[in-house]
């Protein structure tokens, strides 16, 4: 006994955890943290406001020491002019200003930008967590038909044994059997896809079980008045606007001061200088810049509008599907669905008591199962047209 638990203990430390099942909220969780088109995203921003920083900053000052006046013949260095200077160049006033505001103009676009990708994901990682569960549901409703064809293939075999039925109808139902297990065969395979899909937007090899239930309503969210596309196509509108009226100062010339000092060795006197450097805007006068700018600028407004109008065309589309599968699924959900379910009753109870043939049953079998399948896919619709929508609302803090 002392040696197994010497054994034993290090074992039982060293075991994995059980893996949690993966709920929605989890699988987004996932996403958002490790998805690498979202890293890239973040790296993009944080490029953004280093550059935002960077075009607020003046030009570095000039620190220059030259020697001039140096005798060849007697001396040498010893009996030159030897001074130490320093100029600054002084943007045109309102040059900076305007560089700090495209600047932070343009870190708000590519904020706004990131959030678009993290919507994006939050959506494409719903409608793979939901066709997960779509198809996780239908396979345990084919399984379940063909453990009803086997027992009535059994229930079969012994009606033609005890001679009250053909042997065709033996034959027919060990062929439901076949054809239910085929079905039950494509359905693991595309519930494995599905499976694949969601591990691919999760950034991951395996994934943990799925668990959840399919939503049986959807709640019809605000037009987009605050999405982050528009958020970032205003942000661009503006950063260009603020490029026209910098092009419009680029002509004017940077101011460049210095001064100096030193000592003229020669004849040991002390020596001051000031600089003054004016460029003159003769030849470029930066007309070419102002045409690209404002060229640039009417394309973001257009480019503002455009998205608004396409933000609320997506928008009337997803909320009519939306609307559309709503009262799809709410019909198969309280009228079909339990008809079918009472007619496969009713059929079951009347064929063990012999007032119902064979095809009769097959049939309301099938019919059964056939509507469970459509009812999953109507839920399945429903939840897509939902996740759909729900990336197209406004700006929310927190996402679930």
């Amino acid at each position: 006994m002392h040696w197994t638990c010497r054994i034993l203990i290090p074992l039982l430390l060293c075991a994995p955890p059980a893996r949690a099942d993966l709920t929605l909220s989890n699988a987004i969780a996932l996403a958002l943290a490790g998805h690498p088109a979202l890293k890239a995203a973040r790296a993009q921003t944080a490029a953004a406001a280093g550059q935002a920083q960077q075009l607020s900053a003046w030009p570095n000052p000039e620190l220059e020491l030259s020697a001039t006046d140096i005798p060849l013949d007697d001396g040498g260095l010893s009996q030159s002019k030897q001074m130490l200077s320093i100029t600054q160049t002084l943007p045109f006033p309102g040059k900076k200003t305007l560089d700090g505001r495209i600047g932070r103009q343009q870190m708000i676009a590519t904020e706004r930008e990131y959030r678009v990708q993290e919507r994006e994901l939050i959506r494409n990682v719903t409608l793979a967590f939901y066709g997960v569960l779509a198809w996780q549901k239908k396979t345990t409703a084919v399984a379940e038909l063909v453990t009803l064809t086997q027992s009535l293939a059994e229930t079969t075999r012994k009606r033609v044994a005890a001679g009250d039925t053909t042997e065709q109808e033996q034959l027919r139902a060990e062929i439901e059997v076949d054809r239910a297990a085929v079905e039950t065969a494509a359905a693991q395979r595309e519930l494995a896809t599905a499976r694949r899909h969601l591990a691919h937007w999760l950034g991951c090899d395996e994934l943990s079980p799925v668990t959840g239930e399919l939503p049986v309503t959807a709640t019809l969210c605000a037009r987009p008045a605050g999405h982050p596309q528009l958020a970032a196509a205003a942000a661009q509108r503006d950063r260009a606007e603020l490029e026209v009226r910098r092009a419009k100062l680029e002509a004017l010339p940077d101011l460049t001061l210095g001064v100096a000092g030193g000592r003229d060795r020669a004849t040991d006197a002390t020596l001051m200088e000031f600089r003054v450097s004016l460029p003159l805007p003769l030849l470029d006068r930066a007309e070419g810049r102002q045409r690209e700018t404002r060229a640039l600028a009417e394309l973001a407004r257009h480019d503002l509008t455009a998205t608004e109008q396409r933000l609320h065309q997506e928008w009337d589309v997803a909320a009519a599907r939306v609307s559309a599968a709503q009262t799809q699924a709410d019909v198969y959900r309280t009228r079909i669905l339990p008809k079918a379910e009472q007619a496969l009753k009713l059929a079951r109870n009347g064929y063990a008591a012999g007032k119902f043939g064979f095809l009769d049953l097959l049939d309301t079998q099938r019919t059964a199962v056939e509507v469970r399948l459509a009812y999953y896919d109507k839920l399945l619709e429903l939840n897509s047209a939902a996740a759909e929508l729900d990336a197209l609302a406004g700006e929310k803090e927190n996402h679930q």
